[in-house]
């Protein structure tokens, strides 16, 4: 599987595994990982929420995007549910003859990511607050 929207922990090598080939010289790796502040505020956790079947769709459109641009093999995974801090939320792997459109792809598809994908992220903060983060605009142009 080359995309996926999970409630399990993301392993970085199921999506190397899945971009490698033995025509490829270069492989990038970008993995999104829950931090302990944003914005001066200390986090405790973060919470994803998606409808899941429009996610997966959207991620397959944009990974696809990817590899036709790039002429790379890309793979991309997001979570769902609760995350600690230090807990991948988001990995992209991108696989190909040479370095530059490795590199090239994996960026291309975590910018798109991060302004398409319709998922819905939630700070939990120490002090026991939290808010919904302003995310992907879809094809409407309104702001989640």
């Amino acid at each position: 599987m080359k995309t996926w929207i999970a409630e399990e922990p993301l392993k970085p090598e199921e999506l190397q595994a899945s971009v490698l080939d033995q025509g490829h010289g270069a492989m990038a790796l970008f993995v999104g990982i829950v931090r302990a502040t944003h914005e001066g505020r200390r986090v405790s956790a973060v919470s994803y929420e998606a409808f899941k079947p429009l996610a997966e769709k959207v991620l397959a459109r944009i990974v696809r995007e990817a590899e036709r641009r790039f002429g790379a093999r890309v793979a991309a995974a997001h979570r769902l549910g609760r995350l600690k801090v230090g807990e991948a939320s988001v990995i992209v792997a991108a696989g190909s003859p040479h370095r530059g459109e490795a590199f090239e792809a994996c960026r291309a598809a975590i910018e798109e990511i991060k302004a398409r994908l319709p998922v819905w992220k939630k700070e939990l903060y120490i002090n026991g607050e939290s808010r919904w983060l302003k995310g992907c605009s879809l094809a409407t142009g309104h702001e989640r």
